[in-house]
């Protein structure tokens, strides 16, 4: 395929109408790219399930072993893959979808398993002590996830990214409610990124914002996604480039970071940028189609990812700190296999209940939100009206 700056399998006709088509016609199915066929009925890439276990179990062994051995020293990492996940899926599952429904499938997705967590952490903390123990405010607070945009301080340390992450959400439900395109969706990266750079030295409410210091992970997800999508192009790849550089350096002030909170000096910066590296190289392959991992459990285990995460750091340290006369390799290694089992019952009797509820309240109170949109849109479409707006 030519390296040009617009797919060039994409015709200029399909361009123009890519704007209503995209608000108008949900999809359950991932468009496929080049070189790949569609396949109906297969909305998952069921790879980055695959990826997102990883990411949430390197993040749980820094949290259970530390620095105790050096790959567990490098779990930190795994949020950073977390967040190239997530601009991957969330350009993805925006695609051909009104902001009402984009909405809807980010509330059912990160708020029942979040709201458990969220009372089993207050209850646990609150019953043994281990650390200190959320009051009452602070618990209502958690419940919006807004703690982290109010100061105030999360039930449980893995929140952090969980305000990250609904920054992002915010800022491309900007795209999805005019539709995501290729050249919509391009424009956004470009610009978020430009934005975060200009405030990433600059605390404040454009650093907020911005999500200046995440956007260069969140933005190359995005790329990979486009060029999964619409096949690969050089503005693509430099938006891939210029991300993949600033995260490199952002990594390297991380690991001197992370050094000082362990107290220590003796963690190389090498490590975690050859992580990183791979990371990229992952997605890379993911979009170009090269890593085809099909196997039907790992949607099992992309579904226990979210649910481990949330749970696994103050509950376990609590869990830990009980039973801590217990030989220290079981001892973890048990609590690994016993958060894995726990989060599979939240999934399984808290999170697709509750979605079962929700979903429908939620799609009843965005439908006079999304009404407007789809009408013109229908309009645009019919016969005699002209092209989709760009």
């Amino acid at each position: 395929m030519s390296l040009t700056a617009y797919p060039t399998h994409v015709s200029g006709q399909d361009s123009l109408r890519d704007d209503a088509v995209a608000r108008t016609a949900p999809t359950a199915d991932v468009a496929p790219g080049p070189g790949r066929e569609h396949k109906p009925g297969r909305p998952r890439i069921r790879v980055l399930d695959g990826l997102r276990l990883i990411a949430a179990l390197m993040v749980v062994m820094y949290h259970y072993f530390g620095f105790a051995s050096m790959p567990s020293a490098y779990g930190w990492l795994g949020v950073q893959l977390f967040f190239l996940i997530s601009g991957f899926v969330i350009c993805m599952s925006g695609m051909g979808h009104t902001v009402g429904q984009f909405a809807t499938s980010r509330i059912v997705r990160l708020f029942p398993a979040y709201w458990f967590g969220v009372l089993l952490t207050s209850a646990f903390l609150l019953i043994w002590h281990v650390r200190r123990a959320p009051t009452i405010g602070e618990i209502a607070v958690n419940v919006t996830m807004l703690q982290g945009g109010l100061g105030v301080r999360s039930v449980d340390g893995v929140y952090w990214t969980l305000w990250a992450e609904l920054r992002f959400y915010l800022l491309f439900s900007l795209v999805v409610w005019f539709g995501v395109t290729y050249r919509r969706a391009v424009a956004f990266c470009v610009v978020w990124l430009l934005g975060a750079v200009l405030t990433m030295k600059t605390p404040g409410i454009a650093n907020t914002v911005f999500v200046s210091e995440w956007a260069p992970y969140f933005v190359a997800g995005i790329a990979f996604f486009l060029i999964h999508r619409y096949g690969q192009n050089v503005l693509l790849w430099g938006i891939v480039a210029v991300c993949f550089l600033i995260s490199e350096n952002h990594i390297l002030a991380l690991t001197a970071h992370t050094n000082k909170i362990a107290g220590r000096s003796d963690l190389p910066a090498w490590p975690a940028g050859l992580l990183l590296a791979l990371f990229f190289a992952l997605m890379a392959a993911v979009a170009l189609g090269w890593l085809r991992v099909d196997w039907k459990w790992l949607s099992v285990a992309g579904a226990l990812t979210y649910p481990l995460y949330l749970i696994h750091q103050y509950v376990g340290w609590t869990i830990l700190a009980k039973l801590a006369d217990l030989p220290y390799l079981p001892l973890r290694l048990g609590l690994v296999a016993f958060m894995l089992a726990a989060a599979w019952c939240i999934h399984r009797f808290v999170e697709r209940p509750m979605a079962r509820r929700m979903r429908p309240a939620l799609a009843r109170a965005f439908s006079s939100l999304d009404a407007p949109v789809l009408a013109r849109s229908r309009r645009l479409l019919q016969p005699g009206r002209g092209t989709a707006p760009r």
